[in-house]
């Protein structure tokens, strides 16, 4: 989906914002979009590499369905190289044009099945970049939504505004990462920051409810002008878009940074409160208060999470329990 055929059998495809000029028998940067003879096909579709059932906060997802699980699923590649990525052995899998691509065959009727066999009440694209698996997440969503099930993206942003307007009908949900300024999505994920801040106002225009993540990595957008860069474009969108700021650990090409302090997160998260978001998080800090979803009106105690585990939710039909406040999200 999303190509079109150029002179002498090249394609230009246009599912991600990469747009990229693909010749027969080359592979996108995705590294899983190949041009055959002028025809461009996906390697991955069921070609699921992880599935797993996970709590929605894990995602993070947090003003949608507290508690309820989802089924988690992934295939081999990646669209961006970020050098702090966490699933890089799956993402990152090996570059070399034809590599053979792995994964267990499954079908959009064996995904939903397992999802309601788990008793789960959404599934999650994630792990990798869904985007790069937009035809078999596509062919799921359809089928779950048909199913009355909700559908997760946990996406880098990146998707085309085409391929976002085909699927927004059946997206419940997409958290959004929003990694840092221009040159840190240059010089560390290969990327662009433009298209992610329009991938965020497009899903939010569409319908979809969008929550956001920005891991903070030491010495790289950590200063309180890239923290309030961030925030005042969310607020500038929708000040109730939910802000996680997450707590970064020393992975895969990074080694040579510090673990977040969580002395940094929190000044992060007030940065956010100042510039008018309603709803800050902490994430990856177990324990932190800033796990817990308070009213923005009168500041009631809603939701009480410890890691990925609501300990209560006390909002009722979407309100706060004590001063009627409407509260943004997907409660039922």
């Amino acid at each position: 989906m999303f190509y079109e055929a150029l002179a002498d059998t090249a394609v230009r495809c246009h599912l991600c914002a990469h747009t990229c000029l693909i010749h027969s028998g080359q592979r996108g940067i995705c590294a899983v979009r190949e041009n055959q003879a002028g025809t461009l096909y996906s390697l991955v579709y069921g070609k699921i590499i992880s599935a797993n059932v996970d709590p929605i906060e894990k995602k993070p997802i947090f003003h949608m369905l507290p508690g309820s699980t989802s089924l988690s699923i992934a295939t081999v590649g990646c669209n961006f190289r970020c050098k702090h990525c966490q699933n890089y052995e799956i993402s990152q899998y090996p570059r070399e044009q034809k590599f053979e691509v792995p994964g267990r065959d499954m079908t959009p009727q064996d995904i939903v099945d397992l999802a309601v066999q788990n008793g789960c009440r959404s599934i999650s694209y994630t792990y990798t970049e869904p985007t790069i698996f937009f035809e078999f997440a596509f062919d799921c969503a359809r089928l779950a939504y048909e199913r009355g099930m909700k559908n997760i993206f946990v996406s880098n942003g990146y998707t085309g505004p085409e391929a976002t307007r085909l699927i927004a009908p059946y997206l419940t949900a997409n958290n959004i990462d929003l990694k840092g300024n221009e040159i840190f999505y240059r010089d560390i994920c290969g990327a662009r920051l433009r298209p992610v801040l329009d991938t965020i106002a497009l899903m939010k225009e569409l319908g979809v409810w969008v929550e956001v993540t920005t891991l903070v990595i030491p010495g790289l957008n950590d200063s309180d002008k890239d923290l309030s860069d961030i925030a005042e474009f969310l607020v500038s969108v929708d000040p109730s878009i939910p802000w996680h700021v997450s707590g970064f650990y020393p992975t895969y090409k990074l080694m040579d940074r510090p673990s977040t302090s969580v002395e940094s997160l929190r000044r992060a998260v007030e940065i956010g409160r100042r510039a008018g978001l309603s709803y800050v998080y902490v994430g990856n800090v177990p324990g932190e208060d800033g796990e817990n979803t308070y009213c923005p009106s009168c500041r009631e105690l809603l939701v009480a999470r410890v890691g990925y585990r609501i300990r209560e939710n006390r909002i009722a039909e979407g309100h706060c329990p004590k001063c009627s406040a409407l509260i943004a999200g997907i409660w039922s």
